[in-house]
């Protein structure tokens, strides 16, 4: 017996296949967002391919909802969980296709990134709500030829619609989603202030060294390119000056072994530790486009590790200490 897509079968094949997606999506923005590396798996592009897809779907999707609401034996909450759901994901979708262009960043009081990672989380949790209620489990037969087939038509259509909106809607995103600025946006770590320090009385702690501002500009310097990504959906490309932190840690005396990571803390009190082996590649900066650094930029001193998202790009440092603390054993995306 054939089963269409209109029927009660097919509509718990879409349900499947949506949660699929949705999941799918949440995990590679989770992912894009947090890896600094371009790997060869294109996340952003999967990313991206997931909401179309679910977008192609939103038609049939669309016939379900309104059959399960039209249902009176089935539970008021189980309806409003359907239109929560489907609000949650429409919203994530647009703002996430509206960042893409470039030509917007707030919406009211919140970025557009902001709403789309809220209501893409949003949205994941009325998936599992929405399963834990209404039960869709996988049966064989939904792995069908016929299934198959259909699903291979979506990621085919899916990835068409990727590139039609990438060729002549997106602006030119980097492969983490994020779009160009030509000058650094000032962003803190969620309440984080900015911290107008008096040069005259800051100090930074090293090891058991103390070293002045000018102790500091008076090391090795180096004057290179690096792309700030920030997790806020934007990316700069500036020149910076600083000083690594294998040579600052040389300089104040830090034994050369014994320990697995530095902790680089800021005055806020937000830390990031920095593998021992990575430090050649972390710089101390004291100057962005040769000036000095900016308040709202970490003057008189921040983080620049090139290849990191904008979160290990610690600002007004205050402290870097070495640690037996492995690198590994903190969360990946600071929680504090």
């Amino acid at each position: 017996m054939r089963v269409g897509l209109g029927g009660r079968q097919g509509g718990r094949r879409i349900d499947l296949v949506l949660g699929l997606l949705v999941a799918a999506g949440v995990l590679t923005g989770i992912a894009a967002n947090t890896i600094g590396v371009n790997w060869p798996l294109d996340l952003i592009q999967l990313h991206a391919g997931a909401a179309l897809a679910i977008l192609l779907l939103a038609p049939w999707k669309f016939v379900v909802i309104r059959r399960g609401l039209r249902r009176a034996r089935r539970p008021r909450r189980v309806k409003a969980l359907s239109i929560a759901l489907a609000v949650l994901v429409l919203v994530a979708i647009a703002s996430g296709l509206l960042h893409s262009t470039g030509h917007a960043e707030f919406l009211g009081p919140l970025t557009l990134m902001q709403i789309h990672v809220g209501s893409a989380l949003g949205a994941l949790a009325a998936v599992v709500a929405h399963f834990l209620l209404h039960a869709v489990r996988p049966r064989r037969a939904d792995a069908d030829r016929r299934a198959l087939l259909r699903l291979a038509v979506l990621g085919a259509g899916a990835a068409v619609a990727t590139a039609a909106w990438d060729a002549w809607a997106a602006t030119g995103r980097r492969f983490t989603g994020s779009v160009p600025k030509p000058a650094l946006e000032v962003t803190s770590w969620l309440d984080d202030a900015v911290q107008e320090i008096d040069p005259a009385r800051w100090r930074l702690r090293v090891g058991t060294a103390t070293f002045d501002l000018a102790a500091v500009r008076g090391l090795p310097h180096e004057r290179f390119a690096a792309i700030l990504d920030c997790t806020s959906g934007w990316y700069s490309g500036q020149q910076w000056d600083g000083v690594r932190l294998s040579t600052l840690l040389a300089a104040a005396g830090a034994p050369a072994g014994g320990w697995r990571s530095v902790e680089v803390r800021s005055t806020t009190g937000y830390a990031r530790w920095f593998g021992a082996e990575t430090l050649d590649d972390v710089w101390l900066a004291t100057a962005v486009g040769g000036e000095p650094l900016p308040y709202g930029h970490g003057f008189p001193a921040r983080i620049v590790a090139p290849g990191r998202r904008g979160f290990w790009w610690v600002k007004w440092v205050s402290s870097i200490q070495p640690s037996a603390r492995p690198p590994w054993a903190q969360s990946v995306f600071p929680l504090s």
